[in-house]
C-alpha cells in the first residue's frame, strides 16, 4: 500500500477555533484536524504550509493532530507570502516549493487540500496541480451539518472529505463533449472534406492535440501544392478559436526575399538603414506579434536571416536591419518547405541549429499521388468552393464524373501539381461548362490539356539521362523510357520503397495473395541498375511545376 501524503496550508481563522482552550477546539470542527481523523482516509504524512508568525498555531494544530490521528506525522514549512493576495507571488512561490520536493510517486499517493488558504492559494494549488506540478488529487474537507439549516454539529469534529479528480476523462458527460470538439476540430483543419487515407487522418489528428497543446514551432513538409499554407492557417484559426492566440496570421514566401530587402521584410529596419529607407518599417515578425508567422519555403532563406530568426524564435527579441536596440515579439512559427533540409545542412545552405529548433514538431504533407482515395471528395470540395467564390453551380453528369475520377485516380496519374493542380482542373471545367454542366466532352478536353501539360514538363526533365546517363537512357524503347520516367517520378514523391511500391501497384497488388510491392519495385529498378536511393535522390533538370500555362 502507498503511504497518504497531503500538502495544505495552516487555515488562519477555520483552524484557530477554540483558541487555547483544549476543550473548546477539541469539540469544534477544524478543517485541518479534521482531514487527518477521517475513519477512511488514513493520512501518513501532512506537509503543513504556514506562515512564520502563526508558529504557535502550527504547534497547536500539531498537538492536536497528535491526539485525533497518532500514526500521522506532520512536517511544517515556513513560507514567507508578503502578500497571499498577490497571484503571481503565491503561485511562483508553491511552484517553487513543487520543484524542491522530492516526490516519490512510486511509493506515495499524494493530495493537496484545498480548504484553507486565500482564494488565490486555492486557485494557485489547482493551477499546479492540474499541471502536475503536484502530482497528485485535490481534496476538500466541509462540516457535516445538523437538520436545522445553518447549525454545525459539534460532535462531528472530522466532518467529510471530497476528493476531485482532475482526470476530466473520469466524467462521461465532459469527455463526450471534449471528443465533439475534437472532431469538430480536426473536420475544421481538413476543410470539411471526409478524408479516406488513414495516414492522412492520424497526422491531422496529431496536428491537432499539438495546436493546442503547444507554442512551439511547426514545421509542414511536402511537394508544392500539397496544401502547406492552406493547413498552416487552420492552424491559426484553430488557435484562435480556442482562445489561444491574440494577433494575426502573417504569410509570407521566403523565396520571393533576397538580400537587403529579406532583412528589412522580416525584421524590419529603421529610418536611414539603406538607401531609400525614408521611414521605420515594423517588420513581419512585429506584425506576427500574438499571432502566427507562417514563413513558407524556410530553406530559401540566407543564413544572415536564419541565424537572426533563430534569435527571434529562442528570445523573442531581435534588432531591426540597421538598428543598434533589439524589440520583441512573440509569435508561434510555422515553417513550410518541400525541400530535404537535412541535405541543406550537409550543403551549408541551412543551419543545423535553426533545423533542430523548428524539428520539434514536423508534419509531412503527402501528395495528392498518395492520396487516390481523397480525389472524389476533394473533388466535391472544390466544386463548392468554385461555386461559393464564383456564384455559379456546376456539376458533373454521371458519366463524366466517372471517367474524370478514372483519370484522376489511376496509378498513372501522378499530378505534378499536387492539390493545387487539381484546384485549376476543376476551375477550368466549371468555368467552361455550359449551363452548369459538366459533360463528357468537357473531360476528356480537360484529360487532353493535363497530359499536354505534363509531356511539355517531360520533354525538358532530364530525369532518366540524370539517372541513367546520355548513353544508356538514348537506347532506351521509348515505352521503356516512358515508363521508368513515370517510376522515377514516383520515387521521388514517395517517402520508402513500399509508399512508392503501393501507387505504383494499386490495382494488380489486390490480385495477390500476398502482395510484396516493395520487392516489385526493387527488382524493376535492378533490371536498369538502379537502387532505390538512386531513384529518390537522383538530380533533375526541371521544376515540379508543369510548363503548360495554367490559370
Amino acid at each position: 500500500m502507498k503511504k497518504i501524503v497531503v500538502f495544505g496550508f495552516l487555515g488562519v481563522k477555520l483552524d484557530a477555533r477554540g483558541g487555547f482552550n483544549v476543550q473548546k477546539r477539541l469539540g469544534k470542527w477544524r478543517p485541518t484536524v479534521g482531514l487527518c481523523s477521517q475513519p477512511d482516509l488514513l493520512v501518513d504524512r501532512l506537509e503543513l504550509l504556514h506562515d512564520p508568525c502563526d508558529k504557535q498555531l502550527a504547534g497547536r494544530i500539531i498537538k492536536d493532530i497528535a491526539e485525533a490521528s497518532p500514526a500521522t506525522e506532520v512536517r511544517c514549512h515556513e513560507l514567507a507570502l508578503a502578500d497571499p493576495w498577490d497571484f503571481e507571488e503565491v503561485y511562483t512561490r508553491l511552484r517553487d516549493f513543487s520543484l524542491d520536493y522530492d516526490f516519490d510517486i512510486d511509493h506515495e499517493d499524494y493530495f493537496v487540500h484545498i480548504t484553507t488558504g486565500t482564494h488565490v492559494v486555492q486557485i494557485c494549488w489547482f493551477l499546479l496541480t492540474e499541471a502536475h506540478y503536484f502530482p497528485g488529487r485535490l481534496i476538500q474537507t466541509m462540516p457535516r451539518r445538523s437538520s436545522e439549516e445553518g447549525e454545525e454539529e459539534s460532535a462531528d469534529v472530522a466532518g467529510f472529505v471530497d476528493v476531485i479528480d482532475l482526470d476530466l476523462s473520469r466524467y462521461d458527460q465532459i469527455a463526450q463533449r471534449f471528443r465533439r470538439e475534437q472532431v469538430d476540430a480536426i473536420s475544421h483543419l481538413k476543410a470539411g472534406i471526409t478524408t479516406r487515407n488513414a495516414a492522412f487522418n492520424i497526422m491531422i489528428e496529431q496536428i491537432e492535440r499539438v495546436s493546442g497543446r503547444s507554442r512551439a514551432p511547426m514545421l509542414l513538409t511536402g511537394p508544392t501544392g500539397a496544401g502547406k499554407s492552406f493547413l498552416a492557417r487552420r492552424i491559426f484559426e484553430l488557435k484562435q478559436a480556442r482562445q489561444k492566440l491574440k494577433g494575426s496570421f502573417v504569410e509570407v514566401n521566403c523565396a520571393t526575399l533576397r538580400g537587403d530587402s529579406a532583412m528589412s521584410a522580416l525584421f524590419g529596419h529603421v529610418k536611414g538603414a539603406f538607401t531609400g529607407a525614408l521611414n521605420e518599417r515594423a517588420g513581419l515578425l512585429r506584425l506576427a506579434d500574438g499571432g502566427v508567422l507562417f514563413l513558407d519555403e524556410i530553406g530559401e532563406l540566407g543564413t544572415d536571416e536564419q541565424a537572426m530568426l533563430l534569435k527571434a524564435i529562442e528570445d523573442k527579441r531581435f534588432s531591426p536591419f540597421g538598428g543598434d536596440g533589439e524589440v520583441g515579439s512573440d509569435f508561434q512559427l510555422i515553417a513550410g518547405t518541400n525541400c530535404d533540409l537535412r541535405e541543406g545542412i550537409r550543403e551549408g545552405r541551412f543551419r543545423a541549429d535553426l533545423y533542430a529548433r523548428i524539428n520539434l514538431w514536423t508534419f509531412r504533407l503527402p501528395a495528392l499521388a498518395e492520396r487516390p482515395e481523397d480525389i472524389p471528395p476533394n473533388l466535391d470540395y472544390e466544386l463548392a468552393r468554385h461555386a461559393r467564390d464564383y456564384g455559379v453551380q456546376a456539376r458533373f453528369n454521371v458519366e463524366a464524373r466517372r471517367r474524370y475520377l478514372a483519370f484522376a485516380c489511376s496509378p498513372e496519374t501522378l499530378w505534378p501539381g499536387n492539390f493545387r493542380e487539381l484546384t485549376a482542373s476543376v476551375t477550368r471545367m466549371a468555368t467552361l461548362a455550359t449551363g452548369g454542366r459538366i459533360t463528357e466532352a468537357d473531360v476528356a478536353e480537360e484529360i487532353e490539356r493535363l497530359h499536354a501539360a505534363w509531356n511539355g514538363a517531360r520533354k525538358v526533365s532530364g530525369i532518366v539521362e540524370a539517372a541513367l546517363g546520355e548513353e544508356a537512357s538514348g537506347e532506351l524503347d521509348l515505352f521503356d523510357r516512358s515508363q521508368l520516367e513515370t517510376v522515377l517520378q514516383t520515387c521521388q514523391r514517395s517517402r520508402n520503397l513500399s509508399d512508392a511500391g503501393r501507387i505504383l501497384f494499386t490495382h494488380s497488388r489486390q490480385r495477390k495473395k500476398q502482395p510484396n510491392d516493395a520487392d516489385r519495385l526493387r527488382k524493376y529498378l535492378l533490371r536498369f541498375g538502379l537502387d532505390w536511393e538512386t531513384a529518390q535522390g537522383v538530380k533533375r533538370g526541371f521544376s515540379d511545376k508543369p510548363s503548360a500555362p495554367y490559370p
